[in-house]
């Protein structure tokens, strides 16, 4: 009898998870209506209020909306900050699925047979997360695996979702209309809509390993396309510890991982034009050689942005144009960046941000990060700075393309602030950038994107 209530329990589990999409949609609706309503009849504004009603709104829904949710408060200044705050308080993983879900998922994915396809497959996942969890399991060959495998319905609750973002989005744009996130919010939905294609995912782990081909500071699982499908990918198993378990290591030994995320991350951007768009510290973990920390390993490869080459030229051209102070060649930055109806005062006001995001880079001298700043203050008065001006002078229209630019960027800065790490960012950078031309990366990012499977039509 216990046996048959399983599925049961299963079934009114996913049930009041339906339930709660709705009721998360009708309260994301009511704080806007709460805005909308104090803006009519003239109430005055209170964010922090409507803040803590959005994060009751959202509660502990683990799914796609609490992921786009989080994502929004790490882009800076896309939401107030009494809204950033509240969501970042949000827990980033998800109660587990249990064994009964797992079953009928990879009965569905494999097969009935799907468990003599493994030598032996763990019961309780290693870890859970918005979209999906995974499994350790162990090949039929002996090899460590990590099986992540998708909820159910999450093509539906995505769109679901997505329609509840429109919403947060139109909340920003009436508190405060410097910033038009029309552009971003159709970044982030394409994006997300990616991550739910696992088959996409497998090539984006083999172009990783193409780009990275040789990097001994950084490692790449390989994907076993036999035992994967649109939604169960099936990756070798990384051993490894958190990142911030090294925070108080040896500064050589934060040096060290510092250095392999600068790779990880500039490396495929400078070289191929692709850039890991999911900073969150979950996605990276310390393996060892000999018993010391030696490197990092990139674990998650959803959030994947791939470039045009001429996305590329102007981040070089931006970084060529503040070191020389080259004007013309600043605003030919921008406007290859997709930034349009370009005035003194908004260029000016893009500078802000931009010498705070290139700072380290040049400045030739071993630095951390902050450079004296205390982390909690870090890029606060940039970015005010940067509203305040736009509130004036805008509103700007941020481009698709940088908006996952931008966040990769200060997620990596937030591991180096964590890390505490001291180094010569400038050389690094310019190693990165050393032979640029728009041609070699085309050429490198059409090689790569090939052996991988990504110009076959998907």
């Amino acid at each position: 009898m216990p046996k048959r209530d399983k599925p049961d329990r299963e079934k009114n589990r996913f049930s009041a998870r339906a339930v709660r999409y709705a009721r998360v949609g009708a309260n994301v609706g009511r704080v806007a209506a709460r805005y909308g309503g104090r803006r009519l009849f003239g109430g005055e504004p209170n964010r922090a209020g409507e803040a803590s009603a959005l994060s009751s709104a959202l509660g502990h829904l683990k799914g796609p909306l609490m992921k786009v949710a989080q994502l929004m408060a790490t882009i800076p200044d896309l939401l107030p900050p009494e809204y950033a705050a509240e969501l970042q308080k949000l827990q980033s993983e998800a109660p587990p699925m249990g064994w009964a879900f797992v079953k009928r998922r990879m009965n569905a994915e494999l097969g009935p047979d799907w468990q003599q396809k493994f030598a032996s497959f763990e019961h309780h996942p290693a870890a859970a997360a918005s979209l999906g969890q995974v499994h350790r399991a162990r090949s039929l060959d002996g090899a460590m695996l990590a099986c992540k495998l998708q909820y159910a319905d999450m093509q539906s609750a995505v769109e679901a979702d997505l329609q509840q973002l429109q919403w947060l989005l139109a909340i920003r744009r009436r508190l405060d209309s410097a910033i038009d996130t029309t552009e971003i919010g159709k970044e982030i939905g394409e994006r997300m809509r990616e991550e739910l294609d696992y088959r996409r995912e497998a090539k984006h782990v083999a172009l990783y390993r193409t780009m990275l081909d040789g990097v001994d500071i950084v490692r790449v699982p390989r994907a076993w396309p036999e035992l994967s499908t649109g939604r169960l990918l099936t990756l070798d198993w990384l051993d490894g510890t958190r990142m911030l378990a090294h925070r108080n290591d040896p500064l050589a030994v934060r040096n060290l991982l510092a250095t392999a995320m600068f790779t990880a991350w500039w490396f495929p951007f400078s070289r191929f034009g692709v850039i890991h768009g999911d900073p969150h510290l979950g996605n990276y973990t310390i393996f060892e050689k000999n018993g010391k920390p030696a490197g990092i390993n990139l674990l998650d490869y959803g959030c994947i942005r791939i470039f045009a080459p001429k996305f590329v030229r102007g981040v070089v051209d931006l970084y060529h144009g503040l070191l020389r102070g080259d004007d013309g060649l600043v605003v030919h930055a921008y406007e290859t960046w997709g930034f349009r109806r370009l005035s003194r005062e908004l260029i000016e006001t893009l500078n802000i941000w931009a010498r705070f995001i290139y700072a380290p880079l040049l400045d030739d001298r071993v630095r951390t990060i902050a450079d004296g700043v205390a982390p909690s203050e870090y890029g606060r008065r940039e970015a005010f700075r940067v509203h305040q001006a736009l509130k004036q002078k805008g509103p700007v229209t941020v481009p698709r393309e940088f908006v996952f630019m931008d966040r990769a960027a200060i997620g990596l800065g937030s591991v180096f602030l964590h890390l505490r790490a001291e180094l010569n960012f400038y050389r690094l950078f310019n190693e990165a950038i050393e032979h640029f031309s728009m041609d070699r990366v085309a050429k490198r990012q059409k090689s790569a994107m090939s052996a991988a499977g990504l110009l076959d039509g998907h």
